[in-house]
């Protein structure tokens, strides 16, 4: 029996730099942002969690049907960390985790520290 390799998909990781403070301390543009690439995606929403710091920096966790994105920010460092996570249960999401990725890093305006990609 021949079978077909499987990958449950791809996991990216980034550490950016944005100069931009205000987009590390707007939890709520954050998520208005966010829902305009869901829809883009077509990507479901399961639920999101949300916790603003005293200093004004965020953390986020949007859970999806398809996995999750989350994000923590630092503006005291000028710097965020962002995960997006799609699995491939039903088609290859590969390339949307790429664009998805991309997008956020427009957003932000930001440098890119590091870039990470696992294939789960």
């Amino acid at each position: 029996m021949n079978q077909i390799p499987y990958s449950p998909g791809l996991h990216k990781l980034v550490t950016l730099e944005v100069a931009k403070l205000d987009t590390l301390t707007s939890s709520q543009d954050f998520i208005t942002f966010s829902e305009g690439l869901l829809l883009k995606y077509e990507l479901e929403k399961v639920g999101i969690s949300v916790h603003d710091f005293d200093n004004d920096s965020f953390t986020i966790a949007i859970c999806l049907k398809e996995s999750h994105i989350c994000i923590h920010t630092w503006p005291e460092f000028q710097q965020l960390t962002l995960d997006v996570y799609l699995c491939n249960y039903l088609q290859d999401n590969t390339q949307k985790v790429k664009d998805i990725t991309a997008d956020y890093i427009t957003y932000f305006e930001a440098v890119v520290l590091k870039d990470f990609e696992i294939n789960r």
